[in-house]
C-alpha cells in the first residue's frame, strides 16, 4: 500500500470521491430539504472551507516554500503562522469542508459515509508521508509543532 504515498494529487483525490458520492447519492433516499436551502448550506460550508485552504495556500506562497503536496521534501521553510496556528493542514480541511458540502447538495446520507473515508485516505496516503519527510528535513522545530497544533482541527 505504500505505492499509493505522495502518488495521487488531493485534488484529484477530491475529485474522484465527489464524484462517487454523485453515483453513490440515488442508493438511498434524499433527505428533504428544500433545493435553496441545501444549496445555500452547501455554498458557505464550500466558500469557508475554500477559504481555509487559500489562507494555508497563500501561507505557502509568502514563505516561498512549495505547495505541491506530491513534492513535500522540496519545503524549504516551516509554516507555523496564520491558519497554520490552528491547522498543520488547512488545505486538506478545506477539502473536507467542500466534501462535506457537497454531501449537503446531494442531500443522500449514504454521501456522508465517503467524508470520514476520505480523510482516512488523506491521513495514511498523503498526511504521514508528508510528515515523515517534514520531520526529517526539519526536525525537532516540525516535531514541536506536531505537538503544539492539532492535525485537522
Amino acid at each position: 500500500m505504500n505505492a499509493l504515498e505522495l502518488k495521487i494529487p488531493p485534488p484529484l483525490v477530491l475529485l474522484i470521491f465527489a464524484i462517487a458520492m454523485w453515483f453513490a447519492a440515488p442508493l438511498t433516499q434524499s433527505l428533504p430539504i428544500a433545493l435553496n436551502v441545501r444549496i445555500a448550506m452547501a455554498v458557505l460550508l464550500v466558500v469557508v472551507g475554500e477559504s481555509i485552504s487559500i489562507a494555508g495556500i497563500i501561507r505557502f506562497r509568502r514563505a516561498k516554500t512549495t505547495i505541491n503536496p506530491m513534492k513535500a521534501g522540496n519545503a524549504s521553510s516551516l509554516v507555523t503562522g496564520g491558519v497554520y496556528q490552528f491547522t498543520r493542514n488547512p488545505m486538506y480541511v478545506g477539502m473536507v469542508l467542500s466534501l462535506v458540502g457537497w454531501a449537503v447538495y446531494l442531500a443522500s446520507p449514504i454521501t456522508l459515509l465517503f467524508v470520514p473515508l476520505f480523510v482516512l485516505y488523506i491521513n495514511r496516503f498523503q498526511i504521514a508521508p508528508e510528515e515523515r519527510v517534514l520531520t526529517s528535513i526539519f526536525g525537532g522545530d516540525y516535531v514541536d509543532y506536531i505537538n503544539r497544533v492539532r492535525r485537522w482541527f
